[in-house]
């Protein structure tokens, strides 16, 4: 068990949270949410340690190990790739060390040869002799191929450290596990088996994340940062979100009768709790909300931007055709090739690849911004089409330094301010924040300014390369209903599985020798064996 016991920060005069006090217990899975700056990380580091809170203390019960994802993808260059791994049981790891040390020294004495005999025990004890097997099995399950298992960390890929840095806080069955956004740069597939795993997993699990799905998969309690205050709520993000959402339109709603509103919450809790057998911690979670206390749930503070497009004009009947598109990088690598479809009306195609790269690239042909090596794209007359790009950088730089009125001015056919300082306001820009510099803006703020610079394009067609970066849960959770309701066609790529699940009806895949292509959701896509035996035999192809 680990136990916060009445800790507080603060940073000046602004209180990130105050006298929380929590218990985690064995067995269950935390989800830690709040908006933007709550202090979600901030909060893992004073549970791991990292920092020290103003006041009050964390204790870990005695015997127990704590096992954190390193954030620092440089930290181990130099280290071989399953050396890596084994550095997550730290003792086990210093053991082997030592030991090794010891049976290399050809004038090694007898007192040490005693103390490598007793290091020997101690190893096995601690599942030693099968170590390097259960990480090599590890990496493998996370997708890094056993090629790699002995190669220096410096010559792996983002990606492929990211997965080695999660095999290392997997390795050795910890009994207190901390992830902060363990599913960035992952592919669909790993997220997936990293849900199974934790889903599995009998220890405590405290984890951050904007991926609701992974959320939802995993979690039997939801850990809410919100007004200073850090509380735990039974139940995953969806049942969190969808209780506070009923709570706050009851309190809104001050002429329904005490009695009425208990039932409606009952009512939501018996349905949920039923739903709940579509997950893994289906059990656990259900005997939680069988026990829940209405008292218990609260209404959020969030507050979601609201996200929708509005299109000049209708689709008409011819949207897209792509025959034989291909493209290779500047070293001449080739990112797809011999890609050919054509898009019929009411089509949402979520867009996939094992490669982000080969993704993003066919966004930048698709969009004019640059040309592909072979091949044509044909669109419909009555197309017209906005892109969100993954990297946006170069529309908030340069000579000129636009307050936010003035850049989004730029896009806007109507220059009047109240129109501009209104559509700011609901993408959450609100008083003063108007006139920020746009140099300023963190990431999820740029994001949401290159939603509504699309919003003001009026589009029908939708080019969309990762949305969802950098924005917190509410706006991913707006953006998810914004792109639910368009009327329009799109093309979309995205982490956040439950959005490429609920928005896209078709998933077309791109590689270097190739393309999938199926009328089918994500989830249906990324489970169906013959595509992924369709899937391998193309990359195959491809290395071949």
């Amino acid at each position: 068990m680990l136990t916060v016991s009445n800790i507080g920060l603060q940073y000046g005069k602004r209180v990130l949270f105050d006298e929380v006090n929590l218990a985690f217990t064995r067995g269950n899975c935390y989800g830690v949410i709040g908006a933007n700056g709550a202090g979600k990380s901030t909060f893992l580091k004073i549970l791991s340690g990292e920092i020290d809170p103003n006041r009050g203390t964390v204790g870990l019960e005695p015997g127990n190990r704590m096992a954190v994802l390193k954030q620092d993808h440089f930290e181990f260059q130099e280290m071989d790739v399953l050396n890596t791994v084994l550095m997550g049981h730290k003792e086990m790891y210093e053991i082997m060390v030592e030991k090794n040390a010891i049976y290399m020294n050809p004038e090694a004495s007898e007192e040490q040869g005693l103390r490598a005999a007793d290091l020997e025990n101690r190893y096995g004890e601690m599942g030693g002799w099968e170590a390097e097997s259960n990480a090599a099995e590890l990496l493998s399950n996370l997708g890094v191929i056993e090629a790699l298992h002995y190669k220096k960390m410096e010559e792996l890929t983002g990606p492929q450290k990211v997965k080695v840095l999660l095999a290392q806080a997997l390795f050795g069955d910890p009994d207190l596990l901390l992830l902060d956004e363990p599913t960035n740069d992952l592919d669909a597939e790993t997220v997936t088996w990293l849900a199974n795993f934790l889903a599995d997993f009998k220890n405590t699990v405290i984890v951050v994340s904007h991926d609701r799905y992974f959320l939802d998969m995993v979690c039997t309690h939801t850990v809410d940062i919100d007004f200073a205050q850090i509380k735990i709520y039974t139940g995953n993000y969806s049942f969190w979100y969808e209780s506070s959402t009923l709570m706050a339109s009851q309190m809104a709603n001050k002429n329904k009768k005490t009695e009425q509103k208990r039932k409606e919450m009952m009512e939501f809790i018996q349905r949920f709790s039923a739903n709940a057998s579509k997950s893994k911690q289906a059990t656990s979670r259900k005997k939680a909300l069988d026990k829940l206390n209405l008292e218990d749930i609260k209404p959020s503070s969030r507050k979601y931007p609201f996200i929708a497009w509005q299109p000049s004009r209708d689709i008409g009947d011819q949207i897209l055709r792509v025959d034989k598109l291909s493209k290779k990088n500047h070293n001449g690598k080739v990112l797809f090739a011999n890609i050919s479809f054509t898009m019929n009306k009411g089509e949402k195609i979520g867009l996939v690849s094992r490669d982000s790269s080969a993704l993003t690239a066919f966004y930048e042909v698709m969009s004019g911004k640059t040309d592909a090596d072979s091949g044509d794209i044909e669109w419909g007359q009555t197309i017209t089409s906005e892109y969100l790009p993954n990297e946006n950088q170069a529309f908030f730089s340069g000579d000129q330094d636009l307050d936010l009125m003035s850049w989004l001015r730029q896009f806007s056919e109507n220059k009047d301010e109240q129109f501009i300082r209104g559509f700011l306001g609901r993408m959450l820009f609100g008083g003063e924040e108007v006139f920020k510099k746009s140099s300023v803006l963190s990431g999820g703020e740029k994001v949401r300014c290159m939603l509504s610079k699309s919003m003001l394009g009026h589009p029908n067609f939708l080019l969309l390369d990762e949305p969802t970066n950098h924005l917190d849960l509410e706006s991913i959770t707006a953006l998810n209903n914004g792109l639910k309701d368009f009327k329009g066609s799109l093309i979309m790529t995205s982490h956040d599985h439950q959005l490429m699940e609920t928005v896209c009806n078709r998933i077309i895949e791109i590689t270097p020798n190739g393309m999938t292509d199926r009328l089918m959701d994500f989830t249906e896509y990324l489970s169906s064996d013959e595509m992924k035996k369709q899937r391998n035999a193309l990359y195959e192809a491809a290395l071949a």
